[in-house]
């Protein structure tokens, strides 16, 4: 029986050609699109998932609220984590991460003795040895008990072991960091690679050689391992003790005011779980660190879901639509003996057997894909061929995906009764559409929603990249790395400074970009009487010429200038948002405490955008000091080429056999926003997807209704009916779902893409422009799908479809 199933199913197969394609492919396409985006988001929520101890391993996480506000923060003192190691038996291990650029972490050049050139290397961290055991770090080489015991050792990674010592003996080597020939370091470890599904992304360790124990500098992100079993939610509540035993003691020997004092009561401590950090942090803990967005994981999923059920609707529509050329197949079969459930199984069994083949086709095509998905997506996925589970999982879900979409079409056909069937009677097809209309709808309204989708990314996008930034990053070059110039800085920069193709030149890494350094500090008004309450801001280290080259603009008060001394001792800048969180309408001259460091406050600025978009501006100061990890230029107008020539030039003379590195600042604001706009890419070419899979579904449902209805059409020409009529006939109908599948659309679109766009804290508004232009694309793609078969069929002769009469 199976056989002859096999034999029908063939027939079928090769009789109508179109359909089987327009079935196969819109398979194809679908479970191509889903297994895409199920690799993307195998991969998104793979993040931390290789530790063996993950249900044991937290960070924590301080919260508060300052004026009603909730406020956030991953960093933490120096003393914090023994803290925590000492006073609650439940935490085996605490440890400490610095990722903050002005420690030594981040970006730094690099060189091994005996070696001229310096390379520029990213991904430093300082770590110290509990926090290496932690995170389980395994060692290749190297005892892994004091890899980071002994001041000025450094661990690095396998694959940075072989690029520079490639004979394999890298091991108690020694490497200067940013030129410094006073302070070598030792190569005490080799680790494994850190897994690409890491939230930390390193390939250096240092040690932590800050021996400053005060409990008012934040600068540690702090990890502990609990004992198994660990009520988590009262630990946290009992680690709220480190407030009242260190934190507020510290605070009021400072001098620090009731009410604020007031305020640190209410702090908490949070763990969260080290496989949460990467998809679930709140962008308010600014870590610095790279996140993904579990909206996006759950959108994509849907998104998945939805072209793989357009597919199946494809499936089901087509199936019920060409029921008039089986009628007679079943009416026969019914009538020498066959019973229902023989009929359900040929029905089922043509149906697996195109969901088979439709799963084969797509695993294909999503190989071919992937290489492009994985370039738009920044990853680096493989189809898992060789896992044991991924070939039974594909052929269980082709065969129930072959199931679900053959089910009813299979109960719907065997249900014809031989009687009406072989007396012609019976009215299927074309009038029988109430369902394939439904179905029609369904399919056009998810499409008109990822339209909404596309044309709201497309013009977010578009509206960061030429938002008013506040600052000018036309023209401004970056060169990285600068720390290597040492006490050549000064006469670098003013070489540079003696070029015609440059206007000015700044010497500080504190840039508005990811990458930038940053310095959270506490700052409260130094005259007030109650102590005042303390505002968090950045505090920038800048030089003179700062604010010049980036163009920031003053709102009041003056720059920093050589000609006042005190300028680079006790003077600070402010932005306008600052000002207003200290309550300071007038702001000249007022003293500000910083860690009982007072400043005086010599200008305002505009407020500028040095984050992301999806975060608003917050309080910054700039004060004049020295760091030196960037040098940022900004040139005249002119042949950039030409000028970054030259700059080359006074960099080879100044510091000969170094390699210049260099990005320009508009590039680094976009990659500030890669992220989203990966994701939007991501979106747009699924969206396409589902488009594709809904148009082959209208293409062959048009063909199918010119099919049925070719006599006629025929008659009506005979009768004297214009192309016009007869365009319109075979059009309106269509048209009509798909003006019903618009307005389903444009409320469900506006919802779900306002709900997105709250994720920015700048944003477009959504204009009805918008869903007018979406529906425009829609009504398009709709008419040119039925045009096709249309006009072929308005421009038939009449006598080839009554040749047969």
């Amino acid at each position: 029986m199976f056989k002859n199933h096999l034999n029908i199913a063939w027939r079928t197969i090769k009789k109508d050609k179109l359909f089987t394609f327009i079935k196969i492919g819109g398979f194809a396409v679908g479970i191509a699109a889903c297994l895409l985006i199920a690799l993307f988001i195998r991969n998104e929520i793979s993040y931390d998932e290789h530790y063996t101890k993950k249900d044991q391993i937290y960070r924590v996480v301080f919260q508060g609220e300052v004026q009603g506000e909730v406020m956030k923060s991953t960093h933490f003192q120096l003393p914090f984590a023994d803290a925590l190691q000492s006073d609650f038996p439940e935490i085996t291990k605490a440890g400490k991460v610095n990722t903050i650029e002005i420690f030594g972490a981040g970006k730094r050049g690099m060189r091994v003795s005996g070696q001229n050139e310096n390379t520029f290397e990213e991904n430093f961290i300082l770590a110290d040895q509990e926090a290496f055991d932690i995170l389980e770090i395994q060692l290749d080489e190297g005892n892994p008990q004091t890899a980071l015991s002994r001041p000025s050792s450094i661990v690095m990674s396998r694959s940075k072991a072989d690029k520079y010592f490639p004979n394999g003996d890298a091991l108690q080597q020694t490497i200067f960091l940013d030129n410094d020939t006073s302070k070598p370091y030792t190569v005490t470890g080799i680790m494994e690679d850190v897994p690409e599904n890491s939230h930390l992304d390193f390939d250096f360790l240092l040690p932590i050689e800050d021996t400053n124990q005060n409990w008012t500098n934040q600068n540690y992100f702090t990890y502990v391992l609990v004992n198994p079993n660990t009520d988590i939610p009262a630990l946290e509540q009992k680690m709220s003790l480190i407030v009242e035993k260190y934190i507020i003691p510290a605070q009021i020997k400072r001098g620090r005011s009731a009410d604020f004092i007031d305020v640190l009561r209410t702090a908490e401590y949070k763990l969260q779980p080290v496989t949460d950090i990467y998809l679930k942090s709140d962008l308010k803990m600014q870590d610095g660190l790279k996140h993904g967005d579990i909206k996006f994981v759950w959108l994509f999923a849907a998104i998945a879901i939805f072209v793989l059920l357009l597919a199946i609707i494809n499936f089901i529509n087509l199936s019920t639509a060409k029921s008039a050329n089986r009628a007679k197949e079943v009416g026969l079969r019914k009538t020498i003996g066959a019973f229902r459930n023989n009929l359900v199984g040929q029905f089922l069994t043509e149906s697996m057997i195109f969901s088979i083949i439709s799963f084969v086709l797509g695993v294909g095509l999503a190989w071919v894909l992937l290489p492009t998905f994985n370039q738009i997506a920044a990853k680096n996925m493989e189809l898992p061929l060789s896992e044991w589970w991924f070939l039974p999982i594909l052929l269980v879900a082709a065969l129930l995906v072959g199931v679900l979409a053959g089910l009813y079409p299979a109960f719907y056909l065997s249900a014809f009764r031989p009687v009406n069937v072989l007396k012609g009677t019976l009215s299927v097809g074309s009038k029988s559409g109430r369902l394939r209309s439904g179905l029609v709808i369904f399919q056009f309204t998810t499409s008109v929603i990822l339209i909404i989708g596309t044309l709201i990314i497309y013009r977010q996008m578009d509206f960061i990249v030429s938002k008013e930034l506040g600052y000018d990053k036309e023209r401004v070059v970056v060169l990285e790395g600068t720390n290597i110039l040492g006490n050549k800085m000064e006469a670098f920069k003013e070489q540079l400074e003696g070029l015609s193709q440059v206007k000015s030149v700044t010497a500080t890494n504190y840039l508005p970009i990811d990458g930038g350094s940053r310095n959270g500090n506490t700052f409260m008004v130094d005259d007030q009487d109650d102590g005042g309450r303390g505002v968090p801001a950045q505090k920038w280290r800048v030089d003179y010429d700062y604010i010049e080259t980036l163009g920031i603009q003053l709102e009041k008060g003056r720059n920093f200038s050589k000609e006042y001394a005190y300028d680079s001792i006790n003077s600070i800048v402010i932005n306008s948002k600052m000002a207003s969180e200290l309550g300071l309408k007038d702001p000249i001259g007022k003293k500000l405490d910083n860690n009982s460091q007072v400043f005086t406050i010599i200008g305002v600025i505009e407020d500028f955008h040095f984050k992301s978009l999806k975060e608003d501006i917050s309080s910054l100061s700039l004060v004049i000091g020295k760091d030196v990890g960037a040098v940022s230029i900004k040139l005249e107008k002119g042949n950039p080429a030409d000028a970054l020539a030259s700059v080359e030039q006074v960099w080879n003379r100044t510091i000969p056999n170094q390699a210049m590195n260099y990005t320009f600042l508009e590039e680094e604001f976009a990659q500030m926003h890669a992220d989203v706009q990966r994701m939007g890419s991501i979106f747009n070419s699924f969206a396409l997807f589902a488009i594709l899979v809904a148009c082959l579904g209208l293409f062959a449902l048009s063909a199918f209704m010119v099919e049925q209805r070719r006599k006629e059409i025929s008659i009506r020409r005979v009768l004297g009916a214009p192309f016009k009529n007869i365009y319109q006939l075979l059009t309106l109908d269509f048209l009509k779902l798909i003006v019903i599948s618009i307005g389903i659309a444009i409320p469900i679109g506006w919802y779900l893409m306002n709900r997105w766009l709250e994720g920015f804290a700048y944003h477009i508004n959504i204009g009805w422009e918008i869903f007018s232009l979406a529906a425009l694309i829609a009504l398009g793609v709709a008419i040119v799908t039925i045009s096709y078969q249309s006009i072929g069929a308005a421009l038939l002769k009449p006598t080839k479809g009554l040749r047969t009469e």
